[in-house]
């Protein structure tokens, strides 16, 4: 059993699949991965991957928030860039939400994203105890 999250504070999906997913086994959140698209003009905010890193925190920031828990949460993250020249604003803006505790990470370099972005992030979470109890009402 699962349940799906969705959030009008974050793009809504490009395709056929959700914001994120809880396994109701588990108690893990997977997102989907996000890309700095801003969801109140459906444009990618900015033309620098620093830009586009900081809109897909709040994008991500919001999925999380939906599915009640936050950055803290966060067990493993991949971040794809469409230049690993990026790396490190994309890091700097990273190190700007992960402050200790970080999750374990991937980062690798692909030829094209979604929409020509620079920078999309997906997470692994867990959804807090006491969140994930009230959530009992899981789809199958």
């Amino acid at each position: 059993m699962k349940k799906i999250i969705h959030t009008d504070r974050a793009p809504t999906a490009l395709g056929p699949y959700n914001q994120a997913i809880i396994d109701a086994e588990t108690g893990l959140l997977f997102t989907a991965g996000q890309i700095g698209i801003d969801p109140r003009s459906g444009e990618l905010a900015g033309s620098d991957a620093r830009g586009q890193a900081q809109q897909v925190f709040r994008n991500l920031r919001a999925v999380l928030e939906e599915a009640g828990c936050g950055f803290e949460d966060v067990l493993k993250s991949t971040i794809f860039l469409k230049n690993i020249d990026d790396f490190t604003p994309v890091n700097e803006v990273y190190a700007e939400h992960f402050i200790r505790d970080f999750p374990a990470r991937s980062t690798v370099e692909v030829a094209k994203l979604p929409r020509n972005a620079l920078v999309e992030i997906e997470f692994v979470a867990r959804v807090s105890g006491a969140e994930y109890r009230r959530r009992k009402e899981f789809d199958k």
